[in-house]
């Protein structure tokens, strides 16, 4: 790991030029998507520029996150929408309102971050926020698909626009649906494309800059009409971008006269919960993919975007947040510090005054189409799936929310699914609506200090999202990096957010240097084998093995191997190899151990639980794999199938010094592997020709060294019984092979 960077105006001299560089990408990306989302908010567009320059200038200033990239996001569209239908009072001072009630969310957001309240995000229980977003997925799609399709739909039911995105399908202008179909095959493949050439521009750009010469073909420049199949269809100017040729004419002013109305204060709370539920969600998957393992200050951090919210909403901008999409590209393109933020705001400023006479020969429907993408995969099918897998019952919550949403509004749909959630848990609870309170809030749950420095904490009664406030005073008494024992045993019901609470600061408190042991859980049930399903318990009956367990234990007990199903949290080993790097892991477990005691080679076979994205839109994956300890120095290296690209195989490595390096005198081998790394010399000195050969000869799998050892997978799955006999074997052979041919020093 290298040296963390320096903070302040240290940092921004010592890594200006990684930030800048970094800056760039991430620029080129918020440069549409801030024009599309405040179009899709029904504001003037340069309102989303205004917001992501102001995210990225005024929020580094006042700060509590290190990398994170600030700015306008999809979160909000619904709410401004919701915002000016509600105030439209005919004036044309509706979204002038809404400024009004961004500026109040600011300052509202900044007393929290005073007050110290950052923490009240986690209360929020996970699957109703899910269920919220989904809504706003299918808001943002139900209200872009016209656009992308040139219809529209006047009726101020989302429901109804879906229903009339089918029924209008006669009526789509062929020429704007051209456009947006090849924006969308872009979206689709352009990470599947091995040219590195498209890899040059994110793939926002390119849809942005493809869809110009249709323009030009089609003239959208004049009014006129086209033919097709004998039809006429009428194209021009209106299907364009309109931004002004003065920034400073686009700059609004709030207009606070509907102060004193509910429609004013549901869109100010309703903003307030969106954003900062958002965005300190983002701060804290941000700090897990930060390869510096640096801590958000939430509470600064909600201070410092509710002070670049006001400013925004004074001249016309949306609301701030943290931004996923954004801050991992930062992050993947080697930014250090918060100052790459600022940089990508004043790129945006510089971006948008040279590049603004191109900017309005961009077609409206290829911005409408970044929007459809996006909201579709809020509340896509898979989506609906990664619920399912974390519970039966988190998919109620889930789609509760997200209807009541859909049919009332985004506060309402909040409160709703909260409610929904805690009816839910009392019934599985199965206890008395008093007494149900009284085992949240005077369960008994306590804190003790051992004479060895460790702690003791024992949870007690109805452990769910409304005990977190309590559980989280608890949990500041515990010195950062002590040892702490959590014990379960007396709870009756442990809910997924209180389990999101307690994995993450398990987490916090290990790459402190701390050891954190949670058990008590053997006798709870679930309706889900995710780690962190909710879990009853109804009787004090010990856990049994599935038989899958049955014959990993058979095996072990037969080959004299070590095997447990526990939970194993420590997983900070794994983090040693570039795929796990930026992709955080949840948990081990069924871990399988053994050793080659002739090659003095030990190993370990594991189920591994990581995610992939961060925050709402991350997927959880399980995978079986190898970890081989060699005892020897070996080159780093990645070598994966050639010409497969999986979604997670991660292409961002050809483009931060690794290489793909081909074998001449092994033409099958180079076109069947794609070898990467950095010492092309030590990794073709170690690629000998028998080693060549069996790789050629043996099953192909996902194989990385981190220089000492190496990690071995087939497929993102959990691996048979017979496929774990199989690796053993495998991994034996190629070993026996290693040690007969490494020249490398042990």
């Amino acid at each position: 790991m290298e040296v963390t960077p320096k903070t302040g105006f240290k940092g921004l001299i010592e890594n200006w030029q990684s930030d800048l560089i970094a800056a760039v990408s991430v620029s080129l990306i918020a440069l549409p998507l801030s024009l599309g989302i405040a179009l899709a908010a029904g504001a003037p567009a340069m309102a989303g520029i205004f917001s992501a320059i102001v995210g990225g200038v005024v929020t580094t200033l006042y700060r509590g996150g290190h990398i994170s990239v600030n700015g306008p996001a999809k979160g909000v569209i619904a709410v401004i929408l919701l915002g000016i239908a509600m105030m439209d009072d005919g004036t044309g001072q509706a979204f002038n309102y809404v400024l009004a009630a961004v500026v109040v969310s600011g300052a509202i957001q900044v007393l929290l971050g005073l007050l110290k309240l950052g923490r009240l995000a986690d209360i929020f229980h996970s699957s109703v926020i899910h269920g919220l977003l989904a809504a706003i997925g299918i808001i943002i799609f139900a209200k872009q698909i016209h656009v992308a399709m040139g219809t529209k739909s006047d009726s101020p039911s989302i429901i109804q626009n879906l229903v009339d995105a089918v029924l209008y399908i006669p009526q789509a202008n062929p020429f704007v649906v051209i456009i947006a179909v090849a924006g969308l095959l872009l979206l689709l493949f352009h990470s599947k494309i091995s040219y590195r050439f498209f890899h040059i521009l994110p793939a926002p750009m390119w849809v942005i800059a493809l869809s110009i010469p249709f323009v030009y073909f089609f003239n959208f420049f004049d009014k006129h009409t086209l033919s097709f199949f004998g039809k006429a269809y009428e194209v021009g100017p209106k299907l364009l971008l309109d931004i002004p040729d003065n920034i400073m004419d686009s700059i609004m002013h709030p207009n606070f006269n509907k102060i004193n109305t509910i429609e004013f204060w549901t869109t100010v709370f309703s903003l307030l919960i969106i954003t900062s539920i958002e965005s300190l969600a983002i701060a804290k998957a941000v700090d897990k993919i930060d390869p510096y393992k640096r801590k958000t200050d939430l509470n600064k951090d909600l201070t410092g975007i509710g002070l670049s919210t006001i400013v925004a909403g004074l001249i016309g901008g949306l609301p701030i947040i943290a931004v996923i999409i954004r801050s991992t590209v930062n992050i993947h393109n080697g930014a250090k510090t918060k100052w790459s933020n600022m940089y990508q705001g004043l790129l945006l400023l510089l971006f948008i005054v040279v590049l603004s006479p191109i900017m309005r020969q961009v077609p409206l429907c290829a911005f409408a189409i970044l929007l459809v993408y996006t909201g579709f995969k809020l509340a896509s099918p898979a989506v609906f799936k990664q619920v399912y897998s974390q519970g039966a019952e988190q998919l109620i919550f889930f789609i509760g929310t997200m209807i009541l949403t859909l049919y009332t509004n985004l506060l309402i749909g909040l409160l709703g699914g909260l409610l929904l959630a805690m009816v839910g848990h009392m019934l599985l609870a199965r206890v008395s609506i008093p007494r149900f309170f009284k085992m949240i809030y005077n369960s008994g749950s306590n804190l003790e200090k051992q004479a060895d420095g460790s702690f003791d904490l024992n949870i007690k009664g109805i452990a769910n999202f409304l005990g977190i406030l309590k559980l989280d005073k608890l949990v500041s008494q515990i010195p950062t990096g002590a040892n702490v024992n959590i014990d379960l045993s007396e709870t009756r019901l442990v809910g997924m957010t209180y389990m999101d609470y307690l994995i993450d600061y398990l987490k916090m408190q290990k790459d402190a240097g701390g050891n954190v042991v949670l058990k008590g859980l053997d006798s709870h049930v679930s309706s889900s084998n995710h780690n962190r399903a909710l879990k009853i318990s109804l009787n004090n009956s010990p856990t049994k093995l599935s038989p899958r367990q049955v014959r990993l234990q058979n095996l072990a007990n037969e080959k004299d191997y070590q095997y447990t199903n526990q939970v194993d949290w420590n997983t900070s080993y794994l983090k040693n190899f570039h795929f796990f790097e930026i992709r955080p892991i949840e948990r081990k477990s069924n871990c399988l151990k053994g050793s080659f005691k002739d090659l003095n080679v030990s190993w370990e076979i594991a189920d591994v639980t990581f995610n992939e994205g961060a925050a709402f839109t991350a997927e959880t994956f399980n995978t079986t794999l190898m970890v081989l300890k060699l005892n020897k120095k070996i080159p780093i290296f990645s070598m994966e199938k050639e010409g497969v690209f999986e979604k997670l195989f991660d292409r961002v490595m050809a483009f931060t010094g690794y290489k793909d390096i081909d074998f001449e005198m092994y033409p099958d081998f180079s076109n069947k592997f794609l070898i990467m790394g950095n010492n092309e010399s030590e990794i073709r000195s170690f690629f000998t020709d028998e080693i060549i050969r069996f790789f050629e000869d043996n099953q192909i799998y996902h194989l990385e060294s981190n220089g000492e050892a190496l990690v071995i997978f087939d497929k993102i799955k959990l691996a048979r019984t017979d496929e774990t006999v199989a690796f053993i074997d495998y991994s034996k052979k190629l070993v026996s092979l290693l040690n007969e041919n490494l020249k490398f020093a042990p």
